[in-house]
């Protein structure tokens, strides 16, 4: 009897240790994915962000194309089928849905969708508000249902300015389904909200123009409105409750329990979430089961050893010389398990260290792959530096010959004159080891006041040797010390640099080679502008060109650009390719200082 009852105690306990070591494996695998998705979140942003981003420069630049402001001036059949055209290459080249150009009275006047069913081509859109928001405002952004479409998408606009009056505005609609392809092959559930809680983007396509909670009436209509949905879609919540640190969705009829986070996407859309989760289930359903096996295990150790204690009991007046070699046997494995338990916890505490580390690793990383770059840069110019240096070399060895026969001769005027020239030419010489030796330093110098003109001198400065050797015609601007901005010199320079080699690169065997430098300012930036002759940038690297190792060249890494890219972004600006007729142009936009 005394047997079975301990049994069941044993059992329940057992039962016990079990669930309650499933539990705790649970919680961690939650606390696990929780990491994971704000992990994942930054990037999954990025890519929303980024997308917004491209396609917001195509009407901010269309809004000062030549053609566009003379249809909304003067309407012509001619003119609306040659920017018809002109909109549907920009729209292929930038993976946008659709281009078109609105006059003042809402009406269509061109396209890119001109020969397609479907076309814009004369439909009035007075009573979308990205329309009315250009024309007041100046910009506008609304994701809305298409009128002729019905496919949602986001709606970008500009308003074009005439002499007296706006013109009209010009449109680029984008559907976000190369995003949400993107974010579909992570594996992850990704959801934007916009500011007035409706799912307007998502890798659920049941979620789209659904609520995260109930809508009233009148927000029920306000929202419609301006989202501009037909009436039979239903605006209805997103099926998804909290269940403590779970999220529980209704995922193809089933409920599914997921864990995520979310976050704001920031100034490319204010007040837009981004919502990521990831599967829970498989993973808690592994976790809790890997605990309770362990919970078993742990609790018929302590069975185990409780017998061979009551044993030992038993028999201590018999065999008291093996109880004493039991005894070394459990203390060794003691031992063994608190040395086990110290390495874990030395392991544990090294991961912690390694991630608060992490941070600082990548910064120096990036350094490091920046110095790697400026070392590339000076092992590619080293040899014109070379060349460049023989001259006064050889100058100074004439200078100091005639020197010394003038001395000899005893006219020391001469002598001196043929010393100052020496001393000059030193000058010369140790001014460019300098700016050598000043470009390869590991650790750039701090952020100083400087002009736009004294970064272009450097680069030049560095790049002269080559430059004369190509043949390369170079046009610089005339020295404006207004142009000031707050950076580094080293990584101004830099950025410089990279740009020139790229185009001395683009030029090589080209007829009438020339590179242009400007620089300008507005809303209170200074843009710095490179632009050569050469034969331009296929389509097909256009699209990845600030992505790391795409390049075109047969020996390029594909790393300058990207490189520089993240120069300007620490320097609080950004550099980007611009459209160009001829060549290739690169602008860097950084804040200006000083005005």
């Amino acid at each position: 009897m005394a047997t079975a009852v301990g049994g069941l105690v044993a059992f329940a306990v057992l039962v016990s240790a079990a669930l309650v070591a499933g539990r705790l494996a649970a919680n961690r695998a939650v606390d696990n994915l929780v990491d994971q998705a704000r992990a994942g979140l930054p990037l999954a942003t990025a890519t929303l962000a980024g997308e917004i981003e491209k396609q917001r420069l195509i009407p901010l630049t269309l809004a000062r194309d030549p053609d566009v402001i003379a249809l909304l001036e003067t309407y012509d059949a001619n003119a609306e089928a040659n920017l018809d055209r002109k909109l549907k290459d920009i729209a292929e080249d930038a993976g946008s849905t659709v281009i078109y150009v609105i006059g003042a009275d809402g009406r269509t006047l061109a396209t890119s969708n001109f020969n397609e069913p479907d076309s814009f081509a004369g439909v009035k859109f007075p009573f979308r508000h990205y329309f009315r928001d250009a024309m007041t405002h100046g910009v506008g952004m609304q994701y809305a249902q298409g009128a002729v479409t019905a496919r949602p998408g986001l709606f970008l606009s500009r308003r074009v300015d005439g002499t007296k009056a706006p013109l009209g505005v010009v449109v680029v609609k984008v559907e976000l389904d190369g995003v949400e392809k993107a974010w579909r092959a992570s594996g992850a559930l990704v959801s934007v909200i916009n500011e007035e809680g409706v799912v307007i983007g998502t890798t659920i396509p049941d979620w789209r123009f659904s609520t995260l909670s109930a809508l009233k009436e009148p927000e029920n209509g306000t929202v419609r409105e301006h989202l501009q949905v037909v009436d039979d879609t239903p605006l209805t919540p997103v099926p998804i409750r909290q269940q403590g640190e779970l999220t529980i969705a209704e995922i193809d009829g089933k409920p599914t329990a997921l864990v995520g986070t979310s976050r704001s996407v920031g100034r490319p859309a204010p007040g837009w979430r981004l919502m990521l989760l990831l599967y829970a289930d498989p993973i808690i359903t592994r976790a809790r089961l890997d605990g309770q096996i362990t919970g078993v295990l742990a609790f018929a150790l302590l069975i185990v050893l409780g017998r061979i204690t009551w044993r030992r009991r038993q028999l201590q007046a018999a065999r008291r010389a093996a109880l004493t070699q039991i005894n070394t046997e459990l203390e060794e494995r003691v031992e063994e398990r608190t040395d086990q338990l110290k390495r874990a916890n030395l392991a544990l505490a090294a991961e912690i260290a390694e991630r608060e580390n992490a941070e600082t690793k990548v910064h120096r990383l990036r350094d490091e792959l920046a110095q790697a770059n400026r070392l590339s840069i000076l092992g590619q110019i080293a040899a014109g530096v070379a060349h460049e240096m023989n001259q006064p070399l050889a100058a100074i060895g004439v200078y100091a010959h005639n020197a010394k026969c003038y001395f000899e001769s005893g006219k020391s005027d001469s002598g001196v004159d043929s010393l100052g020239q020496i001393a000059a030419l030193t000058e010369q010489i140790a001014n460019k080891t300098e700016a050598l030796r000043s470009f390869a330093r590991r650790a750039p110098s701090a952020a100083t006041v400087l002009t736009i003109d004294d970064a272009i001198d450097g680069a030049l400065s560095l790049l002269s040797g080559r430059v004369r050797e190509a043949g390369v015609a170079v046009i610089i601007p005339s020295r404006d010390p207004s142009f000031r901005v707050m950076a580094s010199r080293i990584r101004l320079e830099q950025i410089l640099v990279n740009l020139l080699q790229n185009a001395l690169d683009a030029l090589r065997g080209r007829p009438h080679p020339r590179i242009e430098i400007q620089h300008a300012a507005s809303a209170g930036n200074v843009q710095l502008i490179v632009h050569d002759n050469g034969p331009g940038l296929d389509p097909t690297i256009r699209t990845m060109l600030f992505m790391p190792f795409a390049t075109s060249k047969e020996n390029g890494l594909g790393l300058g650009l990207v490189i520089s890219s993240e120069i300007a972004r620490e320097l609080g600006g950004y550099l980007e390719l611009t459209p160009s007729d001829e060549g290739a142009c690169f602008t860097l936009t950084l804040p200006r200082v000083g005005q």
